[in-house]
């Protein structure tokens, strides 16, 4: 059984966050950056290491080179790359629809 654990563990992505992908963490997130943290933590990355490609709330985007995919938690939105050939998954930016609409405001 410890065989089988350690293959499966070999098969995980591994997570990388980008520099720009941390300064974006960084934002107020209305108060929620703590909670937003540790859902990533505790349940994106996991998700995430496991099969980056489907999921509830994983969507492929459309005409992105390189492929992008985004991860959905509430009004936030969380980008991603996914290099098949290292096995990483590359965290690379944040986008929040309270933020952007602000922005404009």
């Amino acid at each position: 059984m410890l065989k089988k654990r350690e293959e499966s563990t070999l098969n995980n992505f591994k997570i990388f966050e980008t520099n720009q992908f941390l300064k974006d963490l960084e934002q107020d997130f209305k108060g929620q950056q703590e909670r937003i943290k540790k859902k990533l933590i505790a349940y994106v990355y996991p998700q995430l290491r496991q099969n980056p490609y489907f999921g509830k709330n994983i969507k492929k985007l459309k005409d992105y080179n390189p492929e992008t995919w985004r991860y959905r938690i509430g009004d936030y939105r969380f980008f991603y790359e996914i290099d098949v050939n290292k096995k990483v998954v590359y965290m690379i930016a944040v986008d929040s629809l309270f933020l952007r609409d602000h922005q404009y405001s």
